[in-house]
C-alpha cells in the first residue's frame, strides 16, 4: 500500500520490485540486488504515520533509479533474498512467518542488516536520492513531510557513537544540508499539509499493531493495546497476543468478532486459520484460509499457509489442491523457499520422485546450501524425463552449483 504510487511515479513496474520485511528491531531500510527493497520491522513500528514509511520508500526508490551501488547490486542481482541477507549480515537468514498484506513480502531473519561498508552511500548519492524521492512524492500527490520527519528522527543520533546509531544512519549519512533541503522543500510545497486517506491511516495502525503483537511479549502488547482500547487495531493485536501465549479461546473469540465486523477482510480470516493450524486443528483451518485466499485474490503467503494446512491434515485428498496452491505461489514468487520445501513434501507423497528431488534442490539453492542443492539436482537428473522443462532446470542447478562439472554424473547416467 505504501510503494505502488512511488514506483509508478519513478517509472518502475510495481510488480518488478520485490519488497521484503526483515525481522529486525533496528530502524533500517535498504536496496540490494537491483530491485529488491528491504524494510526492517523496527522502521515500520517506529513510523508513526504512513507518510513516513512512504517517504523512506521514495528515498530508496531514488537509489534504485539512480543506480547507486550498481557494482554491489550487480553482484547480488540474481541472489535470493536469503542469500542477500546472509551476505550483508554475515549470518544465515531464516524465513519466518510472513505478512500477507505486503505483496511479495516474506519476513526474513537478520541481525544489524546493511551495516557493512559496501552498502554505505556517499553524501552525493544521498542528496540525489532525496531530490528524486521528493519528486516522486510530488508526482504521486503525497506530501514530503513524512520524509522530513523521518530524517529529523535520525538527526538526534548524529552525536551518538556508531554502535549506538540505527543502521540506517550508518549506511545513509545524514547532513545538515539534507535536512535543510527537505525543510525548504516542504515549506514551499503546495502539498505540505496534504495527508493520505483515512483508510491508509487505519491500515497503517493495523499493520503496526500486527507487527507489535507478533514481535513483543504478551505483557507489552496488553499494556500498549489495553482492553479499554476497543479499536480494530487494538483487538487485532490482542488476538495475536493471546494466540502467541497459547490462549486459544480468547484469541479465537476476538478474531471471530473482527470477522463478523469486517466479513470481507482477508487478513482476519487468515489469522483465524493460522491460529487453528498452530493449535493442531489443520482441517478446521482450511475453510477460513480458503476464504482468505479468495478475498485476497490469491495472495501468495496466504495460499502458502493454506497449502501447509492441507499437508498437515495427512489426508491424501488434499495433496492435489495443496500442489495447485503451491504452484500458484511459485508462479508469483519463484524465490519463496518455504513453497519449494512444501512442494517437495507434496511431490514425494504423490510419488513424483523426480519433482520432489527438483523441489528440494530449489529449496536448498535458495537457502544457500549448494552441496545439498547439487545432490538433489543429481537425483532429479536421474529421475526426470530427459528434455523436459523440469529436467532442464535440474541441469541449470547442477551448472550453478558445479561450474566445473559434476564428478561422476555422466558415468551415473
Amino acid at each position: 500500500m505504501y510503494a505502488t504510487p512511488i514506483f509508478r511515479a519513478a517509472g518502475l513496474d510495481p510488480n518488478g520490485v520485490s519488497i521484503y520485511i526483515v525481522s529486525d528491531n533496528s530502524l533500517n531500510a535498504f536496496v540490494a540486488g537491483g530491485q529488491k527493497l528491504f524494510i526492517n520491522t523496527g522502521l515500520l513500528l517506529k513510523a508513526e504515520t504512513p507518510e513516513q514509511v512512504i517517504g523512506v520508500v521514495a528515498h530508496e526508490t531514488g537509489h534504485i533509479s539512480g543506480g547507486h551501488l550498481s557494482r554491489v547490486h550487480d553482484q547480488l542481482r540474481n541472489a535470493s533474498a536469503i542469500s542477500i541477507l546472509s551476505t550483508i549480515a554475515g549470518v544465515a537468514a531464516g524465513v519466518a512467518a510472513g505478512r500477507s498484506d505486503v505483496g511479495t513480502a516474506a519476513i526474513l531473519g537478520g541481525q544489524n542488516v546493511a551495516t557493512r561498508n559496501f552498502l554505505a552511500y556517499s553524501r552525493t548519492q544521498e542528496s540525489s536520492a532525496d531530490q528524486a524521492g521528493v519528486k516522486y512524492l510530488t508526482e504521486a500527490g503525497i506530501s514530503s513531510r513524512g520524509m522530513l520527519e523521518f530524517m529529523q528522527t535520525l538527526e538526534g543520533q548524529e552525536l551518538l557513537s556508531t554502535a549506538s546509531q540505527d543502521p540506517y544512519l550508518r549506511s545513509h549519512p545524514l547532513t545538515v544540508e539534507r535536512v535543510d533541503f527537505l525543510e525548504n522543500y516542504v515549506s514551499n510545497s503546495s502539498l505540505k499539509d496534504a495527508k493520505v486517506s483515512p483508510d491508509m491511516y487505519e491500515r497503517h495502525a493495523r499493520m503496526r499493531a500486527k507487527l507489535f503483537a507478533f514481535t513483543s511479549h504478551i505483557q507489552n502488547t496488553m499494556r500498549t493495546y489495553p482492553e479499554s482500547d476497543t479499536s480494530i487495531a487494538a483487538r487485532y493485536a490482542r488476538s495475536i497476543a493471546y494466540y502467541r501465549d497459547s490462549q486459544l479461546e480468547p484469541a479465537l473469540e476476538i478474531v471471530e468478532g473482527l470477522i463478523a465486523e469486517e466479513p470481507s477482510n482477508p487478513y482476519f480470516e487468515e489469522l483465524k486459520g493460522q491460529i487453528l493450524l498452530e493449535f493442531g486443528r489443520a482441517r478446521d483451518a482450511i475453510p477460513p484460509l480458503q476464504k482468505s485466499a479468495e478475498l485476497s485474490n490469491g495472495a501468495p503467503l496466504i495460499r502458502l499457509l493454506l497449502a501447509h494446512a492441507m499437508i498437515e491434515t495427512g489426508d491424501e485428498a488434499y495433496l492435489a489442491p495443496a500442489k495447485e496452491n503451491l504452484i500458484g505461489v511459485l508462479s508469483r514468487e519463484r524465490g519463496n523457499a518455504s513453497a519449494w520445501r512444501f512442494r517437495a513434501i507434496v511431490e514425494n507423497r504423490l510419488g513424483n520422485e523426480g519433482e520432489a528431488s527438483l523441489s528440494q534442490a530449489e529449496y536448498s539453492l535458495l537457502t544457500g546450501d549448494r552441496q545439498a542443492a547439487s545432490y538433489h539436482a543429481v537425483q532429479a537428473d536421474r529421475k526426470l524425463e530427459k528434455g523436459t522443462a523440469t529436467w532442464v532446470r535440474a541441469q541449470d542447478i547442477l551448472q550453478a552449483t558445479n561450474p566445473d562439472g559434476v564428478p561422476g554424473k555422466d558415468a551415473a547416467n
